[in-house]
Parts: C-alpha cells; sequence; structure tokens
C-alpha cells in the first residue's frame, strides 16, 4: 500500500488526459472522472471563455445566453485577464471549430 496518492497535482491529471487523448480514449477517461453535472458544467465553461474571448457580447448578455449567474461571467473573465495576448490568441486558435 502506498503512503500518498499516485496523482498528486494538477500536472499529473494533465498527463493522464494526454495520454488518453493519445490512445483515442479521452471521452471514456473523462466520462469516468467528471458527472454529467461537471459535464455540463465544463461545456458551460468552454463556451464563457470562447465568447469572452471573442467579445461580441455583453457579459449580460452572456450570462442570459447560457442561463448562468453574473459572477460565473465574472469567474472566467478574471481568469481571462491573467492570460497574456499570446495566451489569449492561442486559446481563441484552440475554440476554432
Amino acid at each position: 500500500m502506498q503512503d500518498s496518492p499516485e496523482y498528486s497535482d494538477w500536472q499529473d491529471v494533465l498527463d493522464l488526459i494526454h495520454r488518453a487523448i493519445e490512445s483515442g480514449r479521452e471521452a471514456e477517461i473523462l466520462k469516468v472522472l467528471l458527472t454529467q453535472d461537471e459535464r455540463t458544467a465544463l461545456i458551460t465553461r468552454v463556451n464563457i471563455v470562447n465568447e469572452l474571448l471573442k467579445g461580441e457580447i455583453s457579459q449580460r448578455q452572456l450570462s442570459q445566453m447560457l442561463g448562468v449567474g453574473i459572477a460565473t461571467i465574472t469567474r472566467g473573465s478574471n481568469e481571462i485577464k491573467q492570460l497574456d495576448d499570446e495566451q489569449k490568441a492561442s486559446l481563441m486558435k484552440l475554440l476554432e471549430k
């Protein structure tokens, strides 16, 4: 028996997800790791970040469109504010469909 968990920090989890992606099993691992409510919340969070980066609608409109509180939008906005322009551009490219 181990004295500490095998996955002890965020990078360990990212590495796990990366391995899952490389083996084409990302849906499987994310379904096991996240409940349906958490998956729905993640979809909402992706939409928040995407819309905030596009900057085409106000935070209030985004709140109404997604059916979430303005505080949820503000938390996403605060995370984006911590990114530099290069990180924002890279994230926008990732979010392109």
